[in-house]
């Protein structure tokens, strides 16, 4: 049934205008209070307070026609964000956060709301929040990837592909060689690039407390949200949980003591070959390389150097 109280188009939080250029973008930023409006009059909803947002999406806290909480977000649909709603239904809400609707042709997606003043960010003891990260990676790689997802196998080739070219670009040696041998380590393992479903972007700020009513019903206090979901190994996933929160590896006075300590309680939860986890890894610290690089950058980040450092003797 159409709406036929007036509801004002949401404002478009400045810091997502901002966050990326060139005319396709502006083209959506422009049209997204428009689309906004037209979901809420789709889904019979109504705004519930200000949107917040990420670097490529933007998400209106709604009220359903029936007065339950939920979260609209809309996005651009890109090779990324594409298999998100596959990637949710799959999980059903067992460790993330749960899709009640969605919409394939504009990315749009209805979830629960969960709540986003409070993401492990916020959790005082390193090791609580790593290790409740650690059940999450544990709990979402527990299931096949479902059709349609981008595969680890065709990312790790073709990162393979631009390893030549990045390497001309470091200024270092010892940055050339350390890329070279997280190259290495991803040609031993390519081989077998795994099936599970990932999250890919699993870090803490990625994670929201649940509502009352969900914890109530039996599931996690804590759960994942904004997946970029891939089928692969889950070796892959552990370098954003060991570059996260920084602050607390350098307090240690002891960076590749604390980085391998993470390592080693991450696949230990997860029940992880190391050897292969430690590859998987390194493979990821290059693909951070290649963004960077790719992007203007001369040199190795600081955490990436510091995590293909601790990992790359072995550990």
């Amino acid at each position: 049934m159409p709406r036929h109280d007036p509801v004002p188009p949401p404002v478009v939080p400045p810091g997502l205008a901002a966050a990326w250029g060139g005319d396709e973008w502006r083209a959506w930023i422009e049209a997204l209070p428009g689309l906004a409006l037209a979901f809420l009059d789709r889904w019979q909803l109504r705004p519930d307070g200000p949107p917040a947002h990420g670097v490529i999406a933007m998400v209106l806290p709604v009220v359903g026609a029936d007065g339950s909480p939920a979260a609209l977000k809309l996005q651009r649909v890109d090779e990324e964000t594409r298999g998100e709603p596959s990637a949710l239904r799959t999980w059903d809400g067992r460790g993330a956060v749960r899709l009640l609707d969605s919409d394939p042709e504009s990315g749009t997606m209805l979830l629960e709301r969960l709540d986003a003043g409070r993401s492990l960010e916020t959790e005082p003891d390193e090791l609580t929040a790593l290790g409740t990260l650690a059940g999450l990676l544990e709990q979402l790689s527990g299931y096949p990837a479902p059709a349609g997802l981008p595969r680890l196998a065709d990312r790790g080739a073709a990162m393979l592909d631009r390893v030549p070219q990045v390497l001309s670009r470091l200024a270092d040696a010892a940055d050339r060689r350390l890329t070279a041998d997280c190259a290495a380590a991803l040609r031993e393992v390519l081989d077998r690039p795994g099936d599970r479903l990932l999250h890919w972007d699993l870090h803490y700020g990625n994670v929201l407390a649940a509502p009352p009513e969900a914890q109530r019903a039996g599931r996690a206090p804590w759960l994942a949200i904004d997946p970029k979901p891939l089928a692969g190994d889950p070796g892959f996933e552990l370098m954003p949980a060991l570059a996260n929160r920084w602050e607390d590896v350098v307090a240690t006075g002891d960076v590749a003591a604390a980085v391998r300590r993470r390592f080693d309680l991450l696949t230990e939860a997860v029940g992880l070959d190391r050897a292969r986890a430690r590859r998987w890894t390194l493979a990821r610290a290059l693909q951070r390389t290649l963004w960077k690089v790719e992007s203007g950058e001369t040199a190795l980040s600081t955490r990436d150097r510091a995590v293909a450092l601790a990992l790359r003797a072995g550990c």
